[in-house]
C-alpha cells in the first residue's frame, strides 16, 4: 500500500468491506484445469497444465497482458502446486517429480521425488518440504553438492493434500485427507522428521486439509473438506483451535489466505464462490460467485491490497477494488 495516497486508501479498504469491486475475467483457457498461482508485485505467476506462466500485472491496474512473459516448463504431467520464493519457483506435479527454476535465467534441476503424484510443495532457507498421494511428506535438501537428496521421508498413512514450512524453519505442517489417520493437521520437526504435535481432535473421517497458511510462527490458517476455517495458536493450545468460520452453504473451501491483519479470504468448491472474512466477526463479510451457471472450484486465490485473484477451471478472475 506504499504510494498509495490515505484518502485512496480509505477508499479502498471501504471498498473490500462493501464488496464494491469491477470484476473482470482476464484469462479463459479451453478445457479444465486445477491452476495454482503466485503474486509477486510486478507479475502473477499462473499453473497451466504441465506449465507455469508469468504473467505481467497491468501498472494502471485493469489486469494483466495477455501473453506470457515468461513460462516454465519441466513437468510430463499437470502442475498440482507451486511455490514462489526468493526468485525461485519451486513445483510438484502429477508425474512425481519436483522441479526447481531460477526465475532470472536458464538454471532449472528436476528430481524424482514421489512414487504418485505431488499434491503440494513448500521451499524455505535451503529446504524443500513435499506431500503426495503416496502418503508419505519428504524434506529435500538444496545446498550445493546435495541438491534433490532426500533427507527424511515421513510415513502420514494418509494422502498429504497440503504443506507449509513454519516461518521458523524448525517445523512443517502436514495438511490430510484424515481417512487413514485421525488427525488431518500434524507438525513434523523438519531436522529430524519425528512428529511434533496434532493439531485439533474429533475430526470427522474425511475432513481433509486442502489448504494452510502460517501467519506468524505461532498462528496458523487451514481449511478442507469440512467447510470450516480454523485458526489455531500453537502456543496456546494444540488440541482446540483459537477461531472458526463455517463456509454457510456447506462447500469444501478449497484454498485459504489473509493479509496477517484481520481479512481473511477463501475460495469454496462450487459456482467459484469467493468469500471475504473479517476475523472479528463471526459471519462472512462478502461473497463474490464467480462461476455461474457452470460450477467450478476456487482452486486459489490471492489478493494484493486493491486486487483479489481467483483461478477457476476455465478462467481467471480479476475483482478490481480501486473502481
Amino acid at each position: 500500500a506504499a504510494g498509495i495516497p490515505v484518502k485512496e486508501r480509505v477508499k479502498v479498504s471501504q471498498n473490500w468491506r462493501h464488496g464494491r469491486c469491477r470484476r473482470e475475467t482476464v484469462l479463459k483457457w479451453k478445457c479444465n484445469l486445477m491452476p495454482w498461482m503466485e503474486l509477486d508485485g510486478e507479475y502473477l505467476y499462473l499453473s497451466q497444465a504441465e506449465n507455469i506462466q508469468a504473467y505481467r500485472l497491468c501498472p494502471e491496474g485493469t489486469g494483466l497482458q495477455r501473453h506470457p512473459q515468461a513460462v516454465f516448463s519441466g513437468h510430463q504431467e499437470d502442475v498440482c502446486r507451486f511455490v514462489l520464493v526468493n526468485s525461485h519457483i519451486v513445483s510438484g506435479g502429477g508425474d512425481g517429480n519436483i522441479v526447481l527454476h531460477k526465475i532470472h535465467g536458464s538454471y532449472s534441476v528436476k528430481f524424482s521425488a514421489h512414487e504418485q503424484e505431488v499434491n503440494c510443495v513448500d521451499f524455505q532457507g535451503g529446504l524443500i518440504v513435499s506431500g503426495s498421494r503416496d502418503r508419505t511428506a519428504k524434506v529435500w535438501s538444496l545446498s550445493v553438492g546435495r541438491v534433490g537428496q532426500c533427507l527424511h521421508t515421513v510415513q502420514t498413512e494418509d494422502r498429504v493434500w497440503s504443506i507449509a514450512i513454519s516461518p521458523l524453519l524448525s517445523s512443517f505442517v502436514t495438511g490430510t485427507a484424515c481417512c487413514g489417520h485421525t488427525s488431518p493437521l500434524r507438525i513434523w520437526d523438519l531436522e529430524s522428521g519425528q512428529l511434533l504435535t496434532c493439531l485439533g481432535t474429533d475430526f470427522h473421517r474425511g475432513a481433509g486439509v486442502l489448504d494452510v497458511f502460517y501467519e506468524t510462527p505461532s498462528l496458523l490458517l487451514s481449511c478442507g473438506y469440512d467447510t470450516y476455517i480454523r485458526y489455531w495458536d500453537i502456543r496456546t493450545s494444540t488440541r482446540k483451535c483459537v477461531q472458526e468460520w463455517e463456509e454457510p452453504h456447506d462447500s469444501a473451501l478449497y484454498c485459504i489466505r489473509s493479509d496477517k491483519n484481520h481479512m481473511i479470504a477463501s475460495g469454496s468448491s462450487y459456482y467459484g464462490v469467493v468469500r471475504l472474512w473479517d476475523k472479528r466477526q463471526t459471519r462472512c463479510l462478502q461473497s463474490f460467485h464467480l462461476s455461474s451457471p457452470t460450477s467450478s472450484p476456487v482452486y486459489c486465490l490471492r489478493f494484493s491490497t486493491t486486487h483479489l485473484y481467483a483461478a477457476l477451471a476455465s478462467a481467471l478472475h480479476v475483482l478490481d477494488f480501486t473502481a
